[in-house]
């Protein structure tokens, strides 16, 4: 998969042929985080050019990491799964991204701030459980950034896949969520309580009540906000 080789037989070398091109890892994350559609996929890495998304399902196809195979709901449409080998990989990207949270210096983290991948990431972590039984709409709003993302809504139906749009879905709005960027990526990445951002005045709720007091425990979270930022000697 890569141009050249390490020429070693060790094992990491060989593995590392296969894993370690440019975006391989990311893409692996949104596989094993359950994306199967392209569409899906791109929404998970926003900056990798579809050309390239291709080319890198294609060499993951051949290594025998990912099948590409026709939906069985909707003709026309493909999906992608992870095979056997694909699977055995999610240990080992989990423990990528617990490093990265437990070692790598929050405020850098916190300058890749990409309000797509932050919203995507959201939805798909969401937990309903504290939520009522009925159709939530909720409204995150970033007023410094551009017009085309400063705005986007979640619409939670009971029984349905959790809808993120970009555009105004036409419903009524529950919650409003204020705040910029950098504050609710912290937030999503458990460096910031919801109620210490309030109490700052970094983040704004207004709406439903009950939505807006459950919110650090529908909000879901990043896979790895539970592991704690560590600091070297």
């Amino acid at each position: 998969m890569t141009q050249g080789s390490y020429k070693q037989f060790c094992p990491v070398a060989m593995a590392a042929e296969v894993l370690c091109t440019r975006w391989t890892v990311v893409l692996l994350r949104e596989l094993v985080a359950g994306s199967t559609r392209f569409n899906d996929l791109r929404r998970g890495v926003p900056r990798m050019s579809p050309a390239l998304l291709s080319k890198r399902l294609r060499d993951l196809e051949e290594a025998g990491i990912v099948l590409r195979a026709a939906s069985r709901s909707e003709p026309g449409i493909f999906e992608y799964r992870l095979t056997r080998a694909g699977q055995d990989l999610e240990p080992v990207i989990t423990s990528i991204g617990t490093w990265g949270q437990r070692w790598v210096d929050a405020q850098l983290s916190l300058e890749n701030l990409d309000p797509s991948l932050l919203m995507w990431d959201m939805r798909r972590n969401l937990d309903t459980t504290p939520m009522p039984d009925r159709r939530c709409v909720i409204q995150f709003a970033y007023p410094e950034l551009v017009a085309a993302s400063r705005r986007w809504w979640l619409v939670i139906e009971p029984g349905a896949d959790i809808d993120l749009c970009s555009v105004d879905p036409g419903f009524d709005v529950d919650l409003y969520v204020t705040t910029d960027l950098r504050t609710m990526t912290s937030i999503w990445m458990g460096l910031t309580r919801v109620l210490d951002a309030v109490s700052s005045r970094k983040l704004t709720l207004v709406g439903d009540r009950g939505l807006a007091g459950r919110m650090q425990a529908w909000l879901g979270l990043s896979p790895f906000a539970a592991e704690k930022k560590r600091v070297n000697a």
